[in-house]
């Protein structure tokens, strides 16, 4: 008998992310696959070996971000669908910028935010002074765990910058050159095994933020030569075998904002008719039984 198991998030309660697991399992079993939705828990006990109790597995759709689970669950065999560090990467904002530099892949210019151990340390003028220069005004700042566009911020000048480096000093987080033709919109593109197969315009008439959680409006995009290929080259730069990417309409072209490797596919789904849980069911279906 074929088996997996889709793994979720151990305390969510999200609809978009349990109907996530679901439409994958509905799919699988159309292909004959025995598909158990289980929360993500304490599947492995790690001391001088690794102690697992899931077994009898092919594979595992790991649609969370805990980066031990992964870990664990990979050192025992189990193929993840992302890898352990595909996921890592892209849980990580300013993980996923060093990875893509220097691979062809356009991106807005980032710089890694200072982290300080001492609550009452005082933010440094030079770095406000750099980031000034550097990158203006306004200027996006992002903590560098998050999603559904939370923990992202549009700084508007000095007095406010010097706030949230005070306020994020003990938090991951980046600075991000504010790219004015591409506010309020840009385009989320699906990859599944390093190929573009769905896309949307993402718009938003009230927030600099495009997400349709924040209550943005979504239509269907034709994915020309250009995206396809930077999504392509995206996907593949980072071992992905799903993911979601955001990019943003620049004065110069197209530019790679993030990479969400547990996009939800429910809103692109109703917005393009394209059928996003057979495609990534159907290529991982091939990947492992051939």
């Amino acid at each position: 008998m074929k088996r997996a198991i889709i793994i979720i998030n151990a305390y969510s309660t999200l609809p978009t992310g349990l109907n996530q697991a679901k439409r994958l399992k509905s799919e699988f079993s159309r292909l004959g696959v025995d598909v158990e939705i289980r929360r993500n828990g304490f599947f492995a006990t790690v001391g001088e070996k690794i102690e697992s109790r899931l077994s009898g597995f092919d594979f595992c759709v790991y649609l969370d971000k805990d980066k031990y689970a992964s870990a664990i669950l990979e050192k025992t065999g189990l193929r993840l669908f992302n890898r352990h560090t595909a996921v890592r990467v892209c849980d990580d904002k300013m993980e996923t910028h060093l990875a893509l530099t220097g691979r062809g892949v356009p991106m807005p210019e980032t710089v890694a935010g200072l982290l300080c151990y001492d609550e009452g340390t005082k933010t440094d003028a030079a770095e406000l002074d750099f980031l000034e220069k550097k990158l203006g005004f306004p200027v996006i700042v992002k903590e560098s765990f998050g999603s559904l566009g939370k923990g992202v911020y549009k700084v508007d000048d000095r007095v406010a910058l010097e706030a949230i480096m005070n306020k994020l000093k003990r938090t991951p987080h980046l600075f991000q050159k504010f790219v004015s033709s591409s506010a309020g919109k840009d385009v989320r593109v699906i990859a599944i095994g390093g190929k573009a197969v769905a896309a949307m315009e993402r718009i938003s008439a009230a927030d600099f933020r495009s997400n349709l959680e924040l209550g943005g409006t979504a239509q269907p995009y034709e994915i020309d030569g250009c995206l396809r290929d930077i999504c392509e080259l995206t996907a593949k730069t980072l071992n992905l075998d799903y993911c979601g990417i955001d990019v943003l309409f620049g004065e110069n072209g197209y530019l790679v904002c993030e990479v969400n490797s547990n996009a939800f596919f429910g809103g692109i789904e109703r917005v393009t008719g394209v059928n996003i849980a057979r495609i990534y069911a159907e290529y991982i279906f091939g990947e492992i039984y051939g």
